[in-house]
Formats: C-alpha cells, sequence, structure tokens
C-alpha cells in the first residue's frame, strides 16, 4: 500500500524574485475542488508567490485554459485541479487520458505546469486525496510548478510563443 511507503520531497525551492501562477480549476465536485485549491493556495503562499483562480467546466476545459493564459497573459506557471471519479462508462478514461495529455503537451512546449488533476476509482479516495490536511495533492501540484518555474529561471530567458501564429498582419486565403 502507498501509505506504508516512504517518498523522497525535494526541498520547494526560492527565489529572488516574484513569481506568479494561475490556479485552473474544474470545481465539477465541489467540495473536492475547494480542498485542492486551498492546499494549492497555502504552498505558493509560502514562498510568497501570488496567485489567481480561474474555474473551467470540467477537466477537458484545463489544458485548453491553460494555453490560453499562457499565450495571452504573463504568468510564470500553472497548476492544474480537479477530480474525475469513475463511473459507469468510458468517460472517465476519456476524460483521464485527454487532460493529461493535454498538459503534458503543454509541459513540452515550455509550461510550467504541475498535475493536480485527481484520477480516482470512488469519493473515498478523491477525498483522502484532496485534504489540505492529509494528502494534500493540490499542494503537491503547486509545489511541481514551482520546481519548473526555477528550473525555468534557471536555464532561460524570456518564453518562446507556442502554437499556430500567422505571420503577418495580413491573411492569405487559398
Amino acid at each position: 500500500m502507498a501509505q506504508s511507503e516512504t517518498h523522497y520531497t525535494l526541498p520547494t525551492p526560492e527565489f529572488d524574485k516574484p513569481v506568479k501562477v494561475l490556479i485552473v480549476v474544474a470545481p465539477y465536485y465541489k467540495d473536492i475542488a475547494d480542498e485542492l485549491v486551498a492546499g494549492a493556495k497555502a504552498t505558493l503562499e509560502g514562498v510568497g508567490a501570488t496567485h489567481e483562480v480561474v474555474e473551467v467546466p470540467g477537466a477537458l476545459e484545463v489544458p485548453g485554459a491553460i494555453a490560453l493564459a499562457h499565450r495571452m497573459s504573463n504568468f510564470d506557471g500553472y497548476v492544474a485541479l480537479g477530480c474525475v471519479i469513475r463511473g459507469e462508462t468510458t468517460h472517465y478514461d476519456t476524460v483521464c487520458n485527454d487532460s493529461s495529455h493535454g498538459l503534458t503537451l503543454l509541459g513540452l512546449q515550455g509550461c510550467a505546469i504541475g498535475n493536480g488533476i485527481l484520477t480516482v476509482e470512488n469519493r473515498d479516495q478523491a477525498v483522502e486525496r484532496a485534504e489540505a490536511k492529509g494528502q494534500n495533492k493540490g499542494g503537491g501540484a503547486a509545489e511541481a510548478a514551482l520546481h519548473l518555474i526555477a528550473l525555468a529561471r534557471r536555464w532561460g530567458g524570456p518564453k518562446d510563443d507556442f502554437g499556430f501564429k500567422p505571420s503577418g498582419e495580413s491573411y492569405q486565403i487559398a
């Protein structure tokens, strides 16, 4: 069982410049989402990071919202939060796989993202993982984002744009 195993946790990074993080949450299961957000906020505030929270309808919309923010705003990193509980249909698999895949693609394109979208079999598992005073997966996702922000600052300059961009002000239609 995972409860009896010990895990190494990296020390929280420290920052000499302000950090601004967007928390994107799908509050489909509101009580669980609220716990995830509380854990993420506490972690971010613990290092002096500022944050904004936006809600989207479901886990499938989380990557899209992060992509929009990355392209159109000035956040250093992102925390993706939500909960998908297995139901009676294969929709669970679609939502879990597609939201995770979308976040992975964004990460590979340079977004510093902590993925805290829970994918669980039942409500009890979700509650156990979400509680800010328990497993605190929201805080863990915020930690992951902070580590990636620290790496980006260590290695890089300004972030490059990604995605489809017209080459100029005019459009040509064939």
